[in-house]
């Protein structure tokens, strides 16, 4: 096992694209991080770089305190699972799992001790003699992940191994990760575009976007607090709705409005912002979870009126699409401020089914203590 450190990397493309930006990144030894972000936002780029199938522009990785820049792939001694399994079609399971011991040269008696410690761990025992065609997609993705282990690799490197998988076989398959890395305890660093994905299985997150690193944090950290407006909409599904509004300082309280909404922020809020009154009278953008918004029964003080305009049920849970006055914003962060463009529907979750229709009016609450604020750069206000 071995810790890892991306100091300063960058990896530019000769037509001039930046894939990877002066990223710091350290992930401690025997640590599981994930990386997360959008297609095309340097994460792959950044696992092959660590594996040393990818060239570096700038910058140093030090995996167990030494530099690696310029050692061969083969002598890095990291593990890697690819999202198309990379099984030898032509040899069995057990050929898959004890090719790389070997090419080590290891005893026969060492090897078959290892295979059967694996294929044991792995419920691959009775498939040991089958080739990759007889398998499902499942068990090949198993054989992949035991063929990576049974090297006993310093770092375990999985490049979105679960996306050929259907929904209820990622969800399997992510329970035995979970339960072979705290058993192994294996430094792993895992891709994957679904954000589902990260927040089950990493320890810590660490969220991209057009080859930056937005934020590195325990996963419930980045879904309540998060950095930038990015990280919001990107983490939660469906992502935080961001309302454009400003503050205000009145006799010694802090007023949040947000179109006809006036909202008085409790003194543990604000706490929470060492620099909230300074901005007051700025244009800022609230962010409020889906979840954290409520249907009230009469009109109150942080009542708001909306007319539905999409429904949709999930049986445990139903996505309400509302019209309000609030002025949404999809919150991007571009090189110029936040702008609002078409008026975007303010939207709610709610546990479990609901009847609402289409054209039905509603007065909307706050959890109000489950804000977050943003300046118009979309960086969160500290």
């Amino acid at each position: 096992m071995a810790s890892i450190e991306f100091i300063n990397l960058g990896r530019r493309f000769d037509s001039g694209i930046d894939a990877v930006h002066e990223l710091n990144l350290s992930i401690g030894d025997g640590e599981f991080m994930v990386l997360v972000g959008p297609s095309g936002c340097g994460k792959s780029t950044l696992l092959r770089m660590a594996a040393g199938l990818e060239e570096i522009s700038s910058g140093e990785i030090s995996i167990g305190g030494r530099v690696v820049n310029h050692i061969p792939a083969q002598q890095r001694n990291v593990a890697m699972v690819f999202q198309n399994y990379a099984l030898y079609p032509h040899m069995t399971v057990r050929r898959n799992l004890d090719f790389p011991l070997r090419m080590q040269r290891l005893s026969p008696t060492d090897i078959d001790r290892r295979v059967m410690r694996i294929a044991e761990m792995l419920d691959l025992i009775p498939l040991l003699e089958r080739k990759p065609k007889a398998l499902s997609g499942g068990q090949r993705q198993r054989v992949a992940m035991g063929r990576a282990i049974i090297r006993k690799a310093d770092l375990f490197l999985m490049d979105e191994p679960l996306s050929n998988l259907d929904a209820q076989l990622r969800v399997q398959i992510r329970s035995e990760i979970i339960r072979l890395q705290r058993e192994l305890a294996i430094t792993t660093l895992y891709v994957t575009h679904d954000q589902a994905e990260a927040m089950t299985l990493g320890q810590r997150i660490a969220v991209l976007n057009n080859g930056r690193l937005q934020q590195v944090a325990q996963p419930h950290v980045i879904y309540q607090h998060p950095a930038n407006t990015f990280v919001a909409n990107f983490i939660g599904s469906p992502g935080m709705n961001l309302i454009r509004g400003s503050l205000h300082r009145s006799q010694g309280n802090t007023l949040l409005q947000l179109g006809p909404l006036h909202l008085s922020l409790p003194e543990r809020v604000v706490a929470r912002y060492a620099d909230l009154n300074s901005c007051s009278g700025q244009t800022i953008l609230a962010g409020i979870r889906p979840n954290a918004i409520r249907i009230t029964q009469a009109q109150s003080e942080v009542g708001l009126t909306a007319r539905v305009t999409a429904v949709e049920s999930m049986g445990h849970e139903t996505i309400l699409h509302l019209a309000t006055e609030l002025e949404v914003t999809a919150g991007e962060i571009t090189d110029r401020a936040v702008s609002a463009t078409q008026p975007r529907p303010l939207i709610a979750l709610l546990p479990g089914h609901h009847g609402f229709s289409a054209g039905e009016q509603l007065t909307l609450s706050f959890e109000i203590d489950n804000l977050c604020l943003f300046d118009l750069q979309g960086q969160v206000i500290v």
